[in-house]
Order: structure tokens, then C-alpha cells, then sequence
């Protein structure tokens, strides 16, 4: 069973950055296929970006350009740094962790099977 726990979530300005962070308590965390995603009020939960297998890093298309995502499995952590933040990309950011390939497709919450609890993220105009 893998815990995740995301941080670095605040209030910013539009055109600040910010660095989520999401910590995984499993040791063999290197194996395991992460990504983030979001969800604002009254929308279903979006996929933001997530480092796929043998796809590597993939983003969702209202984010590309802007965030970036990456992993340090020495540390079991992997991050979401975020530039150039917009009003709309306020939302709970969730970090989550697909241990085995499902061939749902990277961008579905269906194709990962560990979450944590979520840090909001909220960008001012």
C-alpha cells in the first residue's frame, strides 16, 4: 500500500510559480508510474501531467509549456513545478501512482490506483 502525500500548494498571483510536492512512503517507488491531477469545483478531475512508463513525461494540453514534471527516486518524491500560473488553473491538485500498466490511458484517474489526499491550489487575477 502506497501513501502519497502532496505539499506546496498556497494562494498566489496570476503569473507566479509554484512546486507541488508529493512524497511516497513505498521504498520500490521508482517502479511505479506517477502523475497529478486536478479538480475545481462543480469539474471532474483533469489530468495535468504524469511520467508514463516507457511514454515519459506527458502534459495536459491547457498546462504544456508551463509546468513541468519530475521525479527523484532516491528521495521517493516526485513534482509538479508550476510557471506562469493562471486564475484557472485554480483547483485541489492530487498526486497518484499507477503501479501496473492498464492500458486506460495515462491521462484517465482510472489507470492509477494510489492517491493522496490533495493540496489546493488557488491563482488570483
Amino acid at each position: 500500500q502506497v501513501q502519497l502525500v502532496e505539499s506546496g500548494g498556497g494562494l498566489v498571483q496570476a503569473g507566479d510559480s509554484l512546486r507541488l510536492s508529493c512524497a511516497a512512503s513505498e521504498r520500490t517507488f521508482s517502479s511505479y508510474a506517477p502523475g497529478w491531477f486536478r479538480q475545481a469545483p462543480g469539474k471532474e478531475r483533469e489530468f495535468v501531467a504524469g511520467i508514463f512508463w516507457s511514454a515519459g513525461a506527458k502534459y495536459g494540453e491547457s498546462v504544456k509549456g508551463r509546468f513541468t514534471i519530475s521525479r527523484d527516486n532516491a528521495k521517493n518524491m516526485v513534482y509538479l513545478q508550476m510557471d506562469n500560473l493562471k486564475p484557472e488553473d485554480t483547483a485541489v491538485y492530487y498526486c497518484a501512482a499507477s503501479s501496473v500498466y492498464r492500458g486506460r490511458g495515462y491521462y484517465t484517474p482510472a489507470e492509477y490506483d494510489y492517491w493522496g489526499q490533495g493540496t489546493q491550489v488557488t491563482v488570483s487575477s
